[in-house]
């Protein structure tokens, strides 16, 4: 069976225009934003293009934050969102070390000029908005990796250097964990199906602390766990102003009650306190940030929609192993780009084949041909004396309702049997229900293994071996690997 399968389940995502929408409703975009437009040649900054002390409490007043926060807060996320301005290229700052001032010395300050990416929020597209906001979402995850305050603080020597080995601290890897908790949220939020449930932060950083073949963890782990969910309520506390998560942060009061280390990891939590210690959920938006950053690493990220221009044979393949529901929206989608007649031609021809991915290629191909309708009737009859496609006509014109379906030879039901299994087997493994199905054919056949071992398909052999492997009867058991062990002789 084909081993090439998608590491990653496909995420559904909003179109570019309602993302394009969430990405401008961002707090800390929106900030960054209404900065780059009050800016201007007399705003002041700092050589390293940081707005000036001085000008702090005006931006913040632009921002409307002056009365909301406490003192000094306004002025934080002020500077911030000036940070991302810049970074993004919402505005642009010259270099001070060019010119001189008045008296001949150096100036340290910036010349701020409007950056061509403002002009993007009038002038482009749904994509522009999305590349302008995925460079602030690397801006804020350069923030939330970077040293804490209070260790960079106490990093900084007589002499006013930050002593950088002192720290503790390696940015490769702080990055690396970083992206690594993303990823196993992504996975998380796609298993609750499509991210209707906000993820516990204990079992967010457990994802990345305890090994998978662990049992009980040690007290060791979970003072690691405990000190990495202190490290990521810091982190999302900086991700949620940009849109990539909802977040409820790990209660305060808890941090009280527990270890000056923050709380306990190993305390058994109810569902009535579970959000006491941080409850973090991507959003529609968040979702398409990670993936895009997946996808930038080289990782195999589908989406929903990807197979929507490509041919049949690529559409079988892809929806292979995709969830049910995402099979079907998938194919849903491919489906609305083509005429009925013609696409159910498209994916009876893509369905053919010896090779090992076929026997589920026809299976999918049934499915999606349900979703046709009647319209395929016509396409779905010229392929009755099809040898491998024959069977499946006559149980989709059947499960339609059609009159006048010519009865299978008794080949063309053996062949069928073995495929679907096949198929199955693909699918799912071995699960409980295939082992009915075995059970089943098994007892409405007599003979079945003495004439299923004569089938000419690809897979006979290794069905065989699975359905003694999974009929629960001993003699049946039995013949069905007597039957594959006189397929593979046969070949």
């Amino acid at each position: 069976m084909p081993g090439d399968r998608p590491t990653l389940p496909p995420v559904r995502l909003p179109s570019d225009a309602e993302l394009a929408r969430d990405a401008l409703a961002a707090p800390l975009l929106a900030r960054a934003v209404r900065l780059a437009r009050w800016a201007g040649p007399t705003t002041r900054v700092g050589a390293g293009g940081e707005l000036v002390d001085e000008q702090l409490p005006a931006a913040a007043e632009v921002l409307g934050l002056g009365d909301e926060l406490s003192e000094g807060d306004g002025e934080a996320y002020a500077g911030e969102a000036w940070r991302v301005a810049v970074d993004t290229g919402l505005v642009e700052v010259d270099d001070p070390d060019e010119d001189s001032g008045p008296d001949g010395a150096a100036d340290t300050e910036g010349r701020v000029t409007t950056g061509e990416q403002l002009g993007v929020l009038t002038s482009g597209g749904p994509q522009d908005i999305l590349s302008l906001w995925l460079d602030a979402l690397d801006v804020v995850f350069a923030d939330a990796t970077a040293p804490v305050l209070d260790d960079l603080a106490a990093a900084i020597g007589d002499d006013g250097e930050i002593d950088l080995e002192s720290l503790d601290w390696d940015p490769e890897l702080e990055a690396e964990f970083l992206e690594g908790v993303l990823g196993n949220l992504y996975l998380l939020t796609l298993a609750e199906g499509g991210g209707e449930g906000p993820v516990p932060l204990p079992v967010l950083a457990a994802s990345m602390i305890v090994p998978d073949d662990m049992g009980e963890p040690t007290d060791d782990i979970l003072e690691q766990v405990s000190e990495a969910m202190m490290r990521l309520d810091d982190q999302f506390r900086l991700l949620e102003p940009i849109g990539l998560v909802s977040y409820v942060p790990v209660d305060e009061a808890l941090m009280a009650e527990d270890t000056e280390d923050g709380p306990d990891a190993s305390l058994p939590v109810g569902e009535e306190d579970v959000a006491r210690y941080g409850m973090v959920r991507l959003t529609p938006l968040g979702l398409y940030g990670i993936r895009s950053r997946m996808l930038e690493a080289g990782v195999d990220a589908p989406a929903v929609g990807d197979l929507a221009d490509k041919d049949a044979h690529a559409l079988l393949d892809g929806v292979a192993h995709f969830p049910e529901l995402s099979a079907r929206a998938e194919t849903e989608q491919w489906l609305t780009r083509r005429a009925p007649a013609e696409a159910a031609r498209e994916l009876l021809a893509a369905a053919r084949g010896t090779d090992p991915g076929a026997p589920l290629r026809r299976l999918h191909c049934q499915q999606a041909l349900s979703l046709v309708g009647a319209e395929a009737e016509a396409a779905v009859r010229e392929v009755l004396d099809d040898a491998e496609l024959g069977g499946l006509a006559r149980v989709w014109l059947a499960e339609l309702g059609a009159g006048d379906v010519p009865p299978p030879p008794e080949s063309m039901i053996f062949w069928l049997a073995i495929d679907t299994i096949a198929a199955q087997l693909d699918a799912e493994g071995e699960p409980d229900e295939l082992q009915e199905l075995v059970e089943g054919l098994v007892g409405q056949h007599s003979g079945f293994f003495e004439a299923a071992w004569r089938v000419e398909h690809p897979a006979t052999a290794e069905v065989l071996e699975a359905m003694g492997r999974l009929h629960r009867d001993r003699a049946a058991s039995k013949d069905a690997r007597k039957a594959a062990f006189k397929a593979r002789s046969r070949g």
